[in-house]
C-alpha cells in the first residue's frame, strides 16, 4: 500500500494560508451587507422617495466638475 506522508507546512505557508481564510471571510462580510442593503432598497417605497432621491441627484449633479472641451 501507497503511504501518504503528512507534510509540515512553514510558518511563512501557514501565514499565508490564514491571510487568505481572513480574506475570505471578509469578502463574505462584504457581500452580506451589500445583499442587505439591496433588499433594503428592493423594499423602500420608491413613490415616496421619489422627490427626495431627486433632489440628492441634483445636488450630486452639481458637484461633478464640468468637462472641459
Amino acid at each position: 500500500m501507497a503511504t501518504v506522508k503528512k507534510t509540515e507546512l512553514n510558518p511563512q505557508q501557514d501565514e499565508l494560508i490564514l491571510l487568505e481564510q481572513r480574506k475570505v471571510k471578509a469578502l463574505e462580510k462584504l457581500a452580506n451587507s451589500l445583499d442587505a442593503l439591496t433588499v433594503w432598497f428592493e423594499e423602500i417605497d420608491k413613490d415616496e422617495w421619489s422627490d427626495r432621491v431627486q433632489y440628492y441627484l441634483s445636488e450630486f449633479h452639481k458637484l461633478v466638475p464640468k468637462e472641459k472641451e
